[in-house]
């Protein structure tokens, strides 16, 4: 039995990963085991795929009208992998210059390599990252084995049963998430994170935020759309990289909005307020029709700050937005003011000061006027 599973859940996948993948099924990479020591390994495959395909466009490009326009397409494109890969494959990665290029976005085939670094799941020096993803890794098996060791009575029931209401309505009309296999890995994801966070413990809409990390670490894998590919076809070891790798990124997205999911929610509240706040000063009529239809800003705002944003938009879309998002999240989690002097402290006082003075007497300015 695979760690997590229970006795009265069926799952095909002990034998799946062994037959010849169908092409209705998705198509698993040769090399997945592969990756899953050596992520690396990502980078010089895509880059062989690459060449060849440069090569075998060649021809065909300069018979065509558009030549000049796909040239300078293909030109940008690659200029901008070039810059992500000479970040990411630095013997020490500069974080600001990692954050900056991502965002403008990531090459869909970077993207698993990028995520763990701009969350800080994986060290940014490069001797240290593939011990530490093993260790990581092992230590999220252990957290499996051990939480579920007494099969479904060892479970807080409450917990694990809201879980099960959860999980089956994930992404609902997806493939991937409609799937046993998938949804018996996020059960675990959801279960084993929530009593490690027994302030918030499980809340409707953390499951949606485990999607985008999930489809970004299972497409290292694969060579087909995620959302289309059958999860019963992996093996026990590239499901567990997955899994663990999902669990401590969504860890680390949630150590900064937790406040989100204790009781009461605060944080949600926090931002709808903000919000409300904001579109009266940049949309006053706005503002001004939902309070005269007596329209709360909670009534519609609370699922976008529950799900940021992600029951709104596909996961593709949201995805694309994480790119630009967890930068920026992750570096106003981590201030770098630790080497703060006094000399630091009166500059930003001093900043402060000339905003204040410049902006006090001239609050039209917040109405569009």
């Amino acid at each position: 039995m695979v760690i997590g599973d229970m006795e009265s859940e069926v799952d095909d996948r002990t034998t799946a990963h062994h037959s010849k993948p169908r092409y209705d099924q998705g198509v698993l990479r040769g090399d997945a085991e592969e990756i899953v020591n050596d992520p690396l390994r990502l980078i010089h495959r895509q880059s062989e795929k690459s060449a060849s395909k440069s090569k075998a466009t060649s021809s065909t490009d300069s018979l065509s009208e558009d030549n000049g326009k796909l040239m300078r397409e293909r030109s940008i494109r690659t200029n901008r992998r070039n810059k992500f890969l000479n970040c990411i494959t630095s013997e020490d990665v500069d974080i600001a210059q990692l954050r900056k290029l991502a965002w403008n976005g990531i090459p869909d085939d970077l993207r698993p390599l990028v995520w763990p670094l701009l969350l800080g799941y994986l060290p940014l020096p490069k001797p240290t990252r593939a011990s530490t993803l093993a260790r990581k890794r092992r230590e999220y098996a252990s957290l499996v084995e051990t939480t579920f060791a007494r099969g479904r009575e060892g479970l807080d029931q409450q917990i694990w049963h809201q879980i099960e209401i959860d999980v089956p309505r994930t992404r609902p009309g997806v493939r991937l998430w409609m799937q046993a296999s998938t949804q018996r890995s996020l059960e675990r994801i959801l279960y084993v994170w929530a009593i490690r966070h027994p302030a918030s413990g499980y809340v409707q809409g953390i499951n949606d935020l485990a999607t985008p990390f999930f489809q970004v670490f299972l497409s290292a894998y694969i060579e087909s759309d995620p959302e289309d590919f059958d999860t019963a076809l992996l093996s026990d070891s590239v499901r567990t990289a997955i899994e663990a790798d999902t669990f401590w990124c969504l860890s680390r997205l949630l150590d900064g909005i937790q406040d989100n999911y204790i009781a009461g929610q605060p944080g949600i509240h926090r931002s709808v307020k903000r919000m409300a706040e904001l579109v009266a000063r940049i949309d006053a009529p706005l503002a001004a029709h939902l309070e005269l239809e007596n329209v709360e800003f909670m009534q519609f705002a609370f699922r976008w700050m529950n799900c940021l944003l992600m029951r709104e938009i596909s996961v593709q879309n949201t995805i694309r937005m994480w790119d630009t998002y967890l930068g920026i999240i992750m570096f106003l989690q981590s201030l770098p003011t630790q080497d703060w002097t006094d000399h630091e402290i009166e500059l930003l006082l001093s900043e402060a000061f000339v905003h204040y003075s410049t902006w006090h007497n001239a609050q039209s300015h917040f109405i569009g006027k």
